[in-house]
Formats: structure tokens, C-alpha cells, sequence
């Protein structure tokens, strides 16, 4: 299965909830897609139904594939303690999301792209592979001929607030920053009940 580009607010509807960040086109129409709209008359979801949508939206709001999907829990499934919160654990230790939580980039999809085209350094070296797993201490900046990148500048100009997050830190000057640390499960704001997605995957 490819990665999703398709109309993300449709996505977010099908949801219920703006997995994406703010959507203004969302918050119109907060109802799930489809022709007859709210007034359509919708069956309870089965169990089944609950645990593999919780399960689509960790893939949709991380941008992962299946098999890559698979992989993270299963690898999460191996080491001590809550098998859940160690697979958000890894799904933010990816490159591409902590360029993004790091405010290098709008949206998950824009740091993926940026990651890709080899703008992004780790610990010095050009890094192009957005699965890359990050440790503790791990050094992420914009390669020197990237600096003056508009995408770049304009996405660490709006987020001067940055660095909200207690397991970054930021330099605005250096353009880099450091994954100090694995965040704690009430750190990560994703609305993801990973527990779902850990009986989905124990059946």
C-alpha cells in the first residue's frame, strides 16, 4: 500500500477528530464524509471495527506505512514494559516527526520531504531516511545550504513558542536541535489510545 496523499481534512473526518493539527475546513464539517453527510443513520462499531481505526489513525497521523507499522510494534512487543506506549515512544523518535515537533517544518508531511531531499543532518551527517530511529543525545539540524531554505525559515519563524516540548531542545540561531530524551506517554499530545492497537495486533 502507497503512502496517503489524498485530501487530508476528508481523512481527519473520517476520524473525527483533526489528526493533522488545525483544519479550518474541519471544523466546519466535523461529521464523517460520504454523500448523505450527519444525517446518515450509522451502526455502533464493533470491537474489531474500534481497534483497527485507532490503529489506521496512529498510521495516518505519523505518516507510516503497514509493514513499517508492523515492525515499530512488534519491536516495541520485544522490549520491557508497556508495549503501547514504547510503540508511541518509537513512532516519535522517527526523524521525520522530530523535525517536525522541533518547528523545522509545517506538518509531518513537509518534514518527511525535507528529510528526503536531504536537507536534514544528524549529528553532522546528511541523513535522508525519515524512518531513522533517533536515541537520546541525537543532534538534528538543516544542512548549511539549507539555512536560508523559505519553508524552513518561514516554519521556525511562526513556532517561536517551540519547544513546548520537554524531550527537544532548540536552537533558533544554530537551526538544530537535540532529542534529549524518550517522552513520557501524558507528554505525547496525540489522541491515540494505544491500547487498541495493542489488542488489535494480540489476536
Amino acid at each position: 500500500m502507497a503512502r496517503y496523499t489524498g485530501p487530508k481534512t476528508k481523512k481527519s473526518r473520517s476520524f473525527g477528530e483533526s489528526i493533522y493539527g488545525y483544519d479550518k475546513a474541519f471544523e466546519k464539517r466535523k461529521y464523517p464524509p460520504g454523500q448523505h453527510g450527519n444525517t446518515r443513520r450509522r451502526r455502533q462499531k464493533s470491537d474489531y471495527a474500534l481497534q483497527l481505526m485507532e490503529k489506521q489513525k496512529a498510521k495516518y497521523t505519523y505518516g507510516v506505512l503497514e509493514r513499517q507499522f508492523r515492525n515499530l510494534f512488534d519491536t516495541a512487543n520485544r522490549k520491557s514494559g508497556v508495549t503501547g506506549e514504547i510503540l508511541l515512544k518509537l513512532l516519535e523518535a522517527r526523524l521525520d516527526n522530530v523535525v517536525y515537533r522541533l518547528g523545522m517544518a509545517p506538518t509531518r508531511r513537509a518534514a518527511r520531504q525535507l528529510v528526503t531531499h536531504r536537507h536534514i543532518t544528524v549529528n553532522g551527517i546528511v541523513t535522508n531516511i525519515p524512518s531513522c530511529q533517533l536515541r537520546p543525545g541525537d543532534v538534528v539540524g538543516v544542512r548549511g545550504k539549507s539555512h536560508g531554505l523559505q519553508v524552513i525559515v518561514d516554519s521556525i519563524g511562526s513556532k517561536s513558542d517551540v519547544r513546548k516540548y520537554t524531550w527537544l531542545e532548540f536552537n533558533t540561531d544554530k537551526k538544530e536541535g537535540i532529542f534529549i530524551e524518550y517522552p513520557e506517554r501524558d507528554a505525547i499530545p496525540e489522541k491515540i489510545n494505544e491500547q487498541l492497537i495493542v489488542e488489535l495486533y494480540s489476536k
